[in-house]
Protein backbone atom coordinates (compact mmCIF):
# COMPACT_ATOMS: atom_id res chain seq x y z
CA UNK A 1 0.00 0.00 0.00
CA UNK A 2 1.21 3.50 -0.80
CA UNK A 3 0.06 6.18 1.08
CA UNK A 4 0.88 10.16 0.64
CA UNK A 5 1.09 12.68 3.41
CA UNK A 6 0.86 16.51 4.11
CA UNK A 7 3.82 17.33 6.47
CA UNK A 8 4.37 21.05 7.84
CA UNK A 9 7.16 21.59 9.66
CA UNK A 10 9.55 24.46 11.50
CA UNK A 11 12.92 24.32 10.16
CA UNK A 12 14.77 25.98 12.55
CA UNK A 13 16.50 23.30 14.64
CA UNK A 14 16.92 20.67 11.41
CA UNK A 15 19.82 20.24 9.46
CA UNK A 16 17.44 20.05 6.05
CA UNK A 17 15.30 17.40 5.47
CA UNK A 18 17.27 14.59 3.92
CA UNK A 19 18.84 11.70 6.75
CA UNK A 20 22.30 12.29 7.60
CA UNK A 21 24.62 10.31 9.94
CA UNK A 22 24.62 12.74 12.37
CA UNK A 23 22.28 15.72 13.17
CA UNK A 24 18.43 16.29 13.64
CA UNK A 25 16.40 15.96 10.38
CA UNK A 26 12.98 16.09 8.88
CA UNK A 27 12.76 12.74 7.44
CA UNK A 28 14.74 10.73 10.05
CA UNK A 29 11.76 12.18 12.45
CA UNK A 30 9.34 11.70 10.41
CA UNK A 31 10.57 8.29 9.67
CA UNK A 32 10.96 7.25 12.89
CA UNK A 33 8.06 8.16 14.29
CA UNK A 34 5.72 6.06 10.48
CA UNK A 35 8.10 3.24 11.69
CA UNK A 36 6.37 2.86 15.09
CA UNK A 37 2.55 3.55 13.43
CA UNK A 38 3.55 0.53 10.62
CA UNK A 39 5.28 -1.52 13.35
CA UNK A 40 8.12 -2.02 10.36
CA UNK A 41 10.91 -0.03 8.80
CA UNK A 42 9.80 1.89 6.42
CA UNK A 43 11.50 4.89 4.05
CA UNK A 44 9.63 8.50 2.28
CA UNK A 45 10.22 10.45 -0.37
CA UNK A 46 9.50 14.07 -0.43
CA UNK A 47 8.89 16.23 -3.01
CA UNK A 48 11.16 18.66 -2.54
CA UNK A 49 14.42 18.52 -0.43
CA UNK A 50 14.61 21.57 2.07
CA UNK A 51 17.86 23.14 3.58
CA UNK A 52 18.86 23.90 7.31
CA UNK A 53 16.38 26.44 8.57
CA UNK A 54 14.11 25.98 5.87
CA UNK A 55 10.42 25.92 6.30
CA UNK A 56 7.24 23.66 5.02
CA UNK A 57 3.53 24.04 5.50
CA UNK A 58 2.92 22.21 2.13
CA UNK A 59 5.73 19.42 1.78
CA UNK A 60 3.79 16.17 0.37
CA UNK A 61 5.84 12.81 0.95
CA UNK A 62 4.82 9.56 -0.03
CA UNK A 63 5.70 5.91 1.79
CA UNK A 64 4.92 2.00 1.35
CA UNK A 65 4.02 -0.35 3.86
CA UNK A 66 2.15 -3.66 4.66
CA UNK A 67 0.55 -2.71 7.77
CA UNK A 68 -3.17 -1.60 7.52
CA UNK A 69 -4.19 1.66 8.60
CA UNK A 70 -7.08 4.13 7.41
CA UNK A 71 -5.97 7.65 6.99
CA UNK A 72 -6.90 8.68 10.45
CA UNK A 73 -4.40 6.51 12.44
CA UNK A 74 -1.38 7.08 10.24
CA UNK A 75 -2.11 10.96 11.37
CA UNK A 76 -2.95 10.91 14.70
CA UNK A 77 -0.65 7.80 15.59
CA UNK A 78 2.51 9.28 13.22
CA UNK A 79 2.24 13.22 15.19
CA UNK A 80 1.87 11.43 18.75
CA UNK A 81 5.11 9.97 18.15
CA UNK A 82 6.74 13.46 16.15
CA UNK A 83 8.26 16.36 18.08
CA UNK A 84 6.26 19.11 18.49
CA UNK A 85 8.01 21.01 14.79
CA UNK A 86 6.77 18.47 12.69
CA UNK A 87 3.12 17.71 11.75
CA UNK A 88 1.07 15.71 9.69
CA UNK A 89 -1.66 17.32 8.49
CA UNK A 90 -3.01 15.19 5.65
CA UNK A 91 -2.88 11.31 4.72
CA UNK A 92 -4.26 9.64 1.41
CA UNK A 93 -3.78 6.13 0.10
CA UNK A 94 -2.55 6.33 -3.29
CA UNK A 95 -1.65 3.77 -6.26
CA UNK A 96 1.32 2.88 -6.93
CA UNK A 97 1.87 5.29 -10.12
CA UNK A 98 1.96 8.54 -7.50
CA UNK A 99 5.43 9.34 -6.92
CA UNK A 100 6.11 12.42 -4.66
CA UNK A 101 8.87 13.92 -6.52
CA UNK A 102 8.33 12.69 -10.24
CA UNK A 103 4.34 12.91 -10.12
CA UNK A 104 4.93 16.61 -8.70
CA UNK A 105 4.02 19.59 -11.97
CA UNK A 106 4.46 22.65 -10.00
CA UNK A 107 5.90 23.71 -6.83
CA UNK A 108 4.85 26.76 -5.03
CA UNK A 109 7.30 28.69 -2.15
CA UNK A 110 6.98 31.67 -0.18
CA UNK A 111 9.96 34.27 0.51
CA UNK A 112 9.30 36.17 3.76
CA UNK A 113 11.09 39.36 4.17
CA UNK A 114 10.42 41.54 7.53
CA UNK A 115 11.37 45.31 6.00
CA UNK A 116 11.85 47.53 9.57
CA UNK A 117 14.71 49.85 10.91
CA UNK A 118 14.78 46.54 13.51
CA UNK A 119 14.83 42.89 13.43
CA UNK A 120 12.25 40.66 15.43
CA UNK A 121 13.12 38.77 18.05
CA UNK A 122 10.11 36.62 17.57
CA UNK A 123 10.50 36.31 13.69
CA UNK A 124 14.16 35.76 13.59
CA UNK A 125 13.57 32.23 12.50
CA UNK A 126 10.37 32.88 10.27
CA UNK A 127 11.85 35.65 8.04
CA UNK A 128 14.71 37.31 6.21
CA UNK A 129 15.05 40.71 8.18
CA UNK A 130 16.22 43.83 5.64
CA UNK A 131 16.67 47.23 6.89
CA UNK A 132 17.04 48.94 3.77
CA UNK A 133 13.84 50.46 2.26
CA UNK A 134 12.54 48.25 -0.84
CA UNK A 135 10.54 49.26 -3.45
CA UNK A 136 8.02 46.09 -4.07
CA UNK A 137 7.23 48.24 -7.49
CA UNK A 138 11.02 47.68 -8.78
CA UNK A 139 11.36 43.90 -7.39
CA UNK A 140 8.13 43.14 -9.23
CA UNK A 141 9.23 44.93 -12.50
CA UNK A 142 12.78 42.51 -12.05
CA UNK A 143 10.63 39.63 -11.37
CA UNK A 144 8.88 39.40 -14.48
CA UNK A 145 12.24 38.77 -16.25
CA UNK A 146 12.49 35.83 -15.01
CA UNK A 147 9.25 34.00 -15.73
CA UNK A 148 9.06 31.49 -18.24
CA UNK A 149 11.16 28.69 -19.67
CA UNK A 150 15.31 29.50 -19.05
CA UNK A 151 18.99 28.67 -17.81
CA UNK A 152 18.97 29.10 -14.10
CA UNK A 153 22.47 28.84 -13.94
CA UNK A 154 23.02 31.93 -12.51
CA UNK A 155 20.85 30.81 -9.81
CA UNK A 156 21.83 27.41 -8.60
CA UNK A 157 24.64 26.30 -5.85
CA UNK A 158 27.81 25.57 -6.50
CA UNK A 159 27.08 21.99 -5.15
CA UNK A 160 23.56 21.80 -7.09
CA UNK A 161 23.41 18.26 -8.35
CA UNK A 162 20.77 18.61 -11.17
CA UNK A 163 21.42 17.31 -14.15
CA UNK A 164 20.09 20.52 -15.95
CA UNK A 165 19.52 24.30 -15.09
CA UNK A 166 16.92 24.56 -17.62
CA UNK A 167 13.48 25.62 -15.05
CA UNK A 168 9.78 26.84 -16.18
CA UNK A 169 8.62 29.56 -14.41
CA UNK A 170 4.91 30.22 -13.97
CA UNK A 171 4.69 32.70 -11.66
CA UNK A 172 6.85 35.12 -9.44
CA UNK A 173 5.29 37.98 -7.83
CA UNK A 174 6.11 40.61 -5.20
CA UNK A 175 3.64 41.47 -2.79
CA UNK A 176 4.30 44.23 0.02
CA UNK A 177 1.92 44.28 3.01
CA UNK A 178 2.92 46.46 6.04
CA UNK A 179 6.62 45.76 6.96
CA UNK A 180 6.44 42.20 5.20
CA UNK A 181 7.58 41.47 1.76
CA UNK A 182 5.87 38.52 0.26
CA UNK A 183 8.01 36.46 -3.09
CA UNK A 184 6.13 33.81 -4.62
CA UNK A 185 7.52 31.45 -7.08
CA UNK A 186 6.11 28.25 -8.45
CA UNK A 187 7.95 25.93 -10.69
CA UNK A 188 7.99 22.88 -12.67
CA UNK A 189 10.88 22.01 -10.18
CA UNK A 190 13.61 24.00 -8.32
CA UNK A 191 17.48 24.27 -8.39
CA UNK A 192 19.62 24.32 -5.08
CA UNK A 193 19.59 27.48 -3.57
CA UNK A 194 17.01 28.88 -6.74
CA UNK A 195 14.43 30.41 -4.53
CA UNK A 196 16.49 32.12 -2.24
CA UNK A 197 19.29 33.40 -4.88
CA UNK A 198 16.44 34.84 -7.10
CA UNK A 199 15.09 36.37 -3.73
CA UNK A 200 18.67 37.99 -3.43
CA UNK A 201 18.94 39.50 -6.60
CA UNK A 202 15.52 40.78 -5.91
CA UNK A 203 16.52 42.22 -2.69
CA UNK A 204 19.04 43.95 -4.50
CA UNK A 205 16.91 45.49 -7.04
CA UNK A 206 14.63 46.55 -4.18
CA UNK A 207 17.62 48.87 -2.23
CA UNK A 208 18.20 50.41 -5.42
CA UNK A 209 21.42 49.25 -5.84
CA UNK A 210 20.39 47.69 -9.40
CA UNK A 211 18.28 48.42 -12.16
CA UNK A 212 15.48 46.38 -12.70
CA UNK A 213 16.50 45.27 -15.83
CA UNK A 214 19.80 43.74 -14.20
CA UNK A 215 17.59 40.70 -13.43
CA UNK A 216 17.78 40.47 -17.19
CA UNK A 217 21.92 40.44 -16.98
CA UNK A 218 22.30 38.07 -14.64
CA UNK A 219 19.94 35.55 -15.95
CA UNK A 220 21.37 35.72 -19.86
CA UNK A 221 24.72 35.81 -18.12
CA UNK A 222 24.36 32.21 -16.75
CA UNK A 223 27.19 32.89 -14.00
CA UNK A 224 26.61 32.13 -10.61
CA UNK A 225 28.72 34.81 -9.68
CA UNK A 226 27.00 37.86 -11.08
CA UNK A 227 23.88 36.84 -8.52
CA UNK A 228 25.35 38.40 -5.62
CA UNK A 229 24.42 37.03 -2.13
CA UNK A 230 21.43 33.81 -1.44
CA UNK A 231 19.16 34.88 0.91
CA UNK A 232 18.79 33.87 4.05
CA UNK A 233 17.28 29.84 4.82
CA UNK A 234 14.57 31.44 7.39
CA UNK A 235 13.00 33.46 5.11
CA UNK A 236 11.92 30.24 2.72
CA UNK A 237 8.88 28.01 2.89
CA UNK A 238 7.82 25.32 0.91
CA UNK A 239 3.72 25.83 0.80
CA UNK A 240 2.34 24.10 -2.07
CA UNK A 241 2.93 21.14 -4.59
CA UNK A 242 0.53 20.71 -7.57
CA UNK A 243 -0.04 16.80 -8.68
CA UNK A 244 -2.92 16.02 -11.92
CA UNK A 245 -6.15 16.07 -10.46
CA UNK A 246 -6.38 11.80 -10.71
CA UNK A 247 -4.31 12.05 -7.51
CA UNK A 248 -7.08 13.54 -6.06
CA UNK A 249 -4.72 15.51 -3.43
CA UNK A 250 -4.90 18.43 -1.28
CA UNK A 251 -4.23 21.73 -2.80
CA UNK A 252 -1.22 22.36 -0.10
CA UNK A 253 -0.66 24.14 3.02
CA UNK A 254 -1.06 27.63 4.49
CA UNK A 255 0.80 30.85 3.05
CA UNK A 256 3.01 32.27 6.24
CA UNK A 257 1.58 35.85 6.18
CA UNK A 258 2.71 38.17 9.21
CA UNK A 259 1.63 41.12 10.37
CA UNK A 260 3.58 43.95 12.21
Amino acid sequence: MRIALGVEFDGTDFCGWQQQRTGRTVQGSLEEALTRVADHELRTVCAGRTDTGVHATGQVVHFDSLAQRDARAWIRGTNANLPADIRVQWARMVDENFHARFSARRRHYRYVILNAPCPSALLRSRSCWEYSALDATRMAEGARHLLGEHDFSSFRAAACQAKHPVRTLYQLEVLRQGNFLYIDVVANAFLHHMVRCIAGVLIRVGRGEAAPGWVAEVLAARDRTLSGVTAPAPGLYLVAVRYPERFDLPAGGWLPCYVR
